[in-house]
């Protein structure tokens, strides 16, 4: 990938770490190729930087391997033939090479496998910052794709580098307005097919920037038995957790329509509580979401909860990939992707959209199109069935924003917002005298009628 797109607020706190007057401690975490070496090569250039990449051969290999690029930045012959048997010693090297004109910026990657080959490596690194580091002019940065391991190691408060970082970066795939960057000859309706696959994780975007189609960059990308993506899941799970099993089947469970603990419990035959340590993992490591209603008052202790995949990709892979993967495997890759072309919008890609549409309306808000300071965003539904794809809620404004969310192949029409209307009435929140807007989103525009009331009611937003 030639463009390195957004990140402008994570390159701004990394510039700002590295004006401070004192030593800058940072710390940059999320899942595995979601861009965060990119955005430090990014931040990285044209600065005196040392880069080091962990690996998960053993701590004295990692020790070794580092001496050497120690003596390789230093430039100095006597550092490469000396023998270092303590990390301290090659740190107070870097420490003494930093003066006070020019800041040095040491790097290393994938840190969570130091401390999986020491447990006592965070220790040791905790002596290392707060005798020698912290004392000079450098800027730290610890990066980790292993997001359990991460928090266990740097970021949670039993970890012995607990408040010692002066910033953490929590890497997340791109928002779906920056994939008209990377996929500039496409149409809106391209990008949403396109980012429901790859999901704003730049290295699946990567692999289907050039290609023509969404249908042929899955055949040749993800049902090719030959790509990485392929069995991506399975990797991706394999590095977080040790029962990839169980997690596997809770995902699996999820995707085919389990949003409720009870009904996921249900699909694996396990009693309901056995699946709590097992959610909130899953949870945060940003693979599933758990939501309510967005009217609920009480979100944590509401009992409409529903768990769905926050990630596209995995939701796309375990609903059309896994159930086929005999077929692949056994060389009926065409089969797998007809099936998949049945169903791909309906039951998939319109499901993005609404997400989408749920992010495009803080944008409305802020630019002022939607006239309504919002405080939360999601959905709604009831007991009854009753559904609406976006709800807006603005206590200070006394104000609600409903909204529908359309993928379909003609202009939507009047019936919609009739619909929306009347779904809207069985909304309690605020019911008696809040002001109400309607937000209709739909990929293949608006029926002449339509428009017509949107430009007679300034409480109707038509956005394609």
């Amino acid at each position: 990938m030639s463009r390195f797109v957004d990140r402008d607020s994570e390159m701004e706190t990394l510039e700002r770490e590295y004006r401070r007057e004192e030593a800058s401690f940072v710390v940059i975490y999320g899942r595995r190729r979601v861009g965060k070496t990119a955005l430090i090569n990014e931040f990285c250039k044209n600065k005196p930087a040392l880069y080091y990449l962990a690996t998960e051969e053993s701590e004295s290999q990692n020790r070794m391997a580092f001496h050497d690029m120690v003596a390789d930045f230093l430039k100095t012959p006597l550092v490469s033939l000396a023998s270092f048997e303590r990390w301290d010693d090659l740190f107070a090297l870097l420490a003494e090479a930093a003066t006070p004109e020019e800041r040095l910026v040491i790097v290393i990657d994938e840190f969570q496998y130091l401390g999986k080959a020491n447990k006592a490596f965070p220790s040791i690194f905790q002596r290392i910052w707060d005798t020698l580091l912290s004392r000079s002019n450098v800027m730290v940065i610890l990066c980790g794709s292993l997001v359990t391991l991460m928090s266990a190691q740097v970021l949670n408060y039993e970890s012995p580098l607990y408040g010692r970082r002066t910033a953490q970066i929590h890497m997340r795939p791109l928002p779906f307005r920056f994939y008209g960057d990377f996929f500039e000859n496409k149409n809106r309706r391209e990008l949403v097919e396109f980012y429901s696959v790859t999901g704003g994780v730049p290295k699946y975007i990567e692999l289907f920037e050039d290609e023509l189609d969404v249908y042929r960059a899955i055949s040749r990308n993800v049902l090719n038995p030959d790509s990485f993506l392929f069995d991506e899941p399975t990797f991706l799970l394999q590095k977080e957790v040790s029962e990839i099993g169980s997690y596997f089947s809770i995902i699996k469970a999820i995707a085919a329509g389990n949003q409720k603990a009870g009904a996921i419990a249900t699909r694996l035959e396990v009693p309901q509580t056995h699946l709590s340590r097992y959610l909130k993992t899953l949870i945060a490591l940003d693979m599933i979401e758990r939501e309510v209603p967005v009217t609920e008052r009480n979100p944590e202790n509401s009992k409409k909860s529903l768990y769905r995949l926050k990630d596209n990709f995995l939701q796309f892979w375990f609903q059309f990939v896994q159930p086929g993967l005999s077929y692949l495997e056994s060389g009926h890759a065409e089969m797998v992707l007809d099936r998949l072309k049945r169903s791909f919008i309906d039951r998939h890609v319109a499901y993005v959209y609404e997400d989408i549409c749920r992010a495009r309306l803080w944008d409305l808000s802020a630019q002022g199109e939607v006239p309504v300071f919002l405080e939360k965003v999601g959905r709604w539904w009831d007991a009854s069935d009753g559904e609406i794809d976006v709800v807006g809620l603005s206590e200070v404004d006394n104000a609600i924003v409903l909204g529908e969310c359309k993928f379909k192949n003609a202009p939507i029409g009047v019936d919609v917002l009739t619909a929306l209307e009347e779904k809207g009435r069985r909304v309690a929140w605020s019911a008696s005298d809040r002001a109400e807007y309607y937000v209709l989103f739909s990929i293949s525009g608006f029926s002449d009628a339509l428009r017509e009331i949107a430009e007679q009611r300034p409480n109707v937003i038509l956005v394609d």
